[in-house]
């Protein structure tokens, strides 16, 4: 009989091996390290043993296996097959893909910055739902999967389809976690799809060249309020939705300080902005709008010169890998954190009005 603590610390081995429990219930142990539980019974009707998907650990821990493994055993002494109730159920409609994808995301969406949950949900309502969306989970086999990808893919949108695929994987480990299914049929089309070509976002080093780009937002003779955003935005180097999204109550002029609220965050946790003169001069005018490839820009040659490496990191809102240092302090490095943005925004003034005669002062933080 297995207690929780063997559960917990069983490890995989070259070869998938069982632990027993009792009443037929048994652990299954992959190479891989996943854990799955699973119930053998006696088909009421041919007698022919059968095995039952009861989820996988630590989704389902001993106790809520066992109670799965009980309601069986009560089908089974009615002469019902848990397994033929199962499939029945599916084919009824209670389980179809969109059913289980719906309550996946439903669980999941809470946790998510709200444009990245809105692109999940958009993504499976146009591109998996229509085709494979009315149809049993557990009926659903990897080719029926590989024609939707082929499908999206055929539009020459392949990182979607690539997103699709990782979205459709995360709604079967759902199933197979929750007993809708036995297993994930995804993994099995890795490479099915050619790798979407990696792209990565613009970024000037070369201190002339960013003189260049500076005068020319300088005299972007478009939209005023365009070009106030583009100029705000090598001042603050933050994400592009998290300035075009901005509001005005985060924002506190008098002490030169934006605030992000967490739930605007990529890593979901709140970030503050210091915000230079020049930066303050902007905000007094108009709300910012966009810009991205100047947080690599900033990175780089912040790093050059000197600045200190978490700093810059905690300004850019990395997040620390190191739960323990994350947990200290959302304002750790402030002060030098400060320091930096003013003495970012002169240096990009001066690339503005001398860019060949700049020589950066190296800062020791």
């Amino acid at each position: 009989m297995l207690t929780p603590s063997a559960v917990k610390n069983a490890k995989p081995q070259t070869k998938q091996y069982k632990l027993s429990d009792e009443r037929g219930m048994y652990l299954l142990v992959r190479p891989d390290g996943s854990r799955w539980w699973r119930f053998t019974y006696r088909r009421p009707t041919s007698k022919r043993r059968n095995t039952l998907s009861l989820g996988t650990y630590p989704d389902v821990p001993l106790k809520k296996a066992r109670d799965r493994r009980d309601e069986a055993r009560r089908l089974l002494a009615d002469g019902i097959d848990p397994s033929d109730k199962r499939k029945a159920e599916a084919q009824a409609g209670a389980e179809t893909f969109e059913a289980v994808a719906r309550e996946w995301y439903a669980k999941h969406a809470p946790n998510w910055a709200k444009g990245h949950g809105d692109k999940i949900i958009r993504r499976l309502e146009r591109d998996v739902f229509p085709w494979i969306g009315t149809k049993p989970i557990a009926a659903i086999v990897a080719p029926d999967v590989l024609s939707v990808l082929r499908r999206i893919d055929s539009r020459g949108t392949r990182e979607t389809a690539h997103r699709a695929h990782q979205n459709v994987g995360q709604v079967f480990r759902y199933a197979v976690a929750t007993g809708r299914v036995n297993f994930d049929p995804t993994p099995s089309l890795r490479g099915a799809i050619p790798p979407a070509r990696k792209t990565h976002h613009a970024s000037i080093t070369d201190p002339d060249k960013i003189s260049e780009l500076l005068r020319a937002i300088d005299g972007y003779a478009g939209y005023y309020a365009t070009r106030a955003a583009l100029q705000l935005a090598p001042l603050t180097f933050v994400r592009p939705g998290e300035l075009r999204q901005a509001e005005w109550g985060e924002i506190d002029l008098d002490k030169a300080e934006w605030r992000i609220p967490a739930e605007r965050m990529k890593m979901r946790a709140p970030h503050i902005v210091p915000l230079a003169g020049q930066a303050v001069a902007i905000l007094r005018d108009l709300q910012p709008l966009t810009g991205h490839g100047f947080r690599s820009m900033a990175s780089t040659l912040l790093n050059e010169q000197g600045w200190n490496r978490d700093a810059i990191e905690r300004q850019l809102a990395h997040a620390e890998r190191d739960e323990v240092r994350a947990a200290y302090n959302y304002a750790e490095h402030l002060l030098t954190r400060r320091k930096m943005m003013q003495a970012w925004a002169d240096y990009l003034d001066s690339l503005r009005t001398a860019p060949r005669k700049v020589v950066p002062i190296k800062h020791k933080a």
